[in-house]
């Protein structure tokens, strides 16, 4: 089986929209994908009934990465198979999202003291209906010619955490978001946590207490994660009993990752199913429940 755990469409971030997802993902010959767009399920109803008219063997797992900051540290906590509508999660998920456009204005201005004539309207056109956010901006910054790719824009001279541009916005604690997800029935999983490239990471004792507190893995097999570091984070969650995962963290066009490029182990993804009570994975037409 091929179980790529990550992945995000216009309902946040990426380029393909939810159905153009689960269409690209059976086209790449993926058993599993997971919808995983930035603190936003709106996108799982359309990827569901694109999936009810495929006839694949492709299943869906419906989930949302959410932003997390632990101690001045911004970190994503990949959610699955959790109750969409247990309003607890929803009212936090709605705080983070709410927050999105008032930050993105913000970071528009400091680009414009910066002398980068980025305006709001270019933001939310490249935004269409997704959940704005510093990927956005960054396309931008692209379009604009300031940079060459949006990964060069999450730079400190640019938009990376702590960066000339940067904004703080509302961000979860990472064991309050535990804590939610699994009162909503999910399962969690700590996204890139060795992603240095990305500004700064928590330690590795605060991955052991998370763990303690409840969180169920730790994203191993990115493209954001060297050899080294993935040895180490295996190391780590021998330790601390974390599953370990691999995904693509796929954005369509915006990154250059492809859906499929690391998958999870069929063992671990069964592990996820069975720990979680809040929601099922949906299988294709063509196909069974994997």
């Amino acid at each position: 089986m091929r179980i790529d755990l990550h992945a995000h469409s216009t309902a946040s971030d990426g380029t393909d929209t939810p159905a153009e997802l689960v269409r690209n993902a059976a086209a790449a010959g993926l058993d599993v994908v997971a919808l995983t767009d930035h603190d936003s399920t709106r996108g799982h109803a359309e990827a569901i009934a694109a999936l009810r008219g495929l006839s694949t063997g492709l299943t869906l797992v419906t989930g949302a990465e959410l932003s997390c900051r632990l101690d001045g540290v911004g970190l994503h906590m990949l959610a699955y198979l959790f109750d969409p509508e247990e309003p607890d999660l929803l009212a936090e998920r709605e705080l983070v999202r709410d927050d999105r456009v008032p930050r993105a204005k913000k970071m528009i201005g400091k680009l414009n003291d910066l002398g980068v004539p980025v305006t709001w309207e270019q933001v939310a056109r490249i935004a269409g209906d997704g959940s704005v956010g510093r990927p956005h901006i960054a396309s931008a910054l692209v379009e604009l010619g300031v940079v060459d790719t949006v990964s060069d824009a999450f730079t400190t001279q640019w938009l990376a955490d702590g960066g000339r541009a940067y904004v703080e916005k509302h961000e979860t604690d990472p064991f309050e978001a535990i804590r939610l997800v699994k009162a909503a029935g999910g399962v969690t999983v700590l996204a890139h946590p060795g992603a240095a490239k990305r500004g700064r990471t928590v330690p590795e004792s605060a991955v052991a207490e998370l763990a303690a507190a409840g969180l169920d893995g730790i994203e191993v097999d990115h493209m954001d994660h060297d050899a080294a570091t993935r040895d180490r984070l295996r190391g780590l969650a021998a330790d601390t009993g974390l599953l370990t995962t691999g995904s693509s963290d796929y954005h369509g066009s915006r990154k250059t990752c492809v859906l499929g490029e690391y998958t999870t182990d069929p063992e671990v993804y069964g592990e996820i199913t069975r720990r979680a009570t809040g929601a099922f994975p949906v299988p294709g037409a063509g196909g069974h429940r994997a």
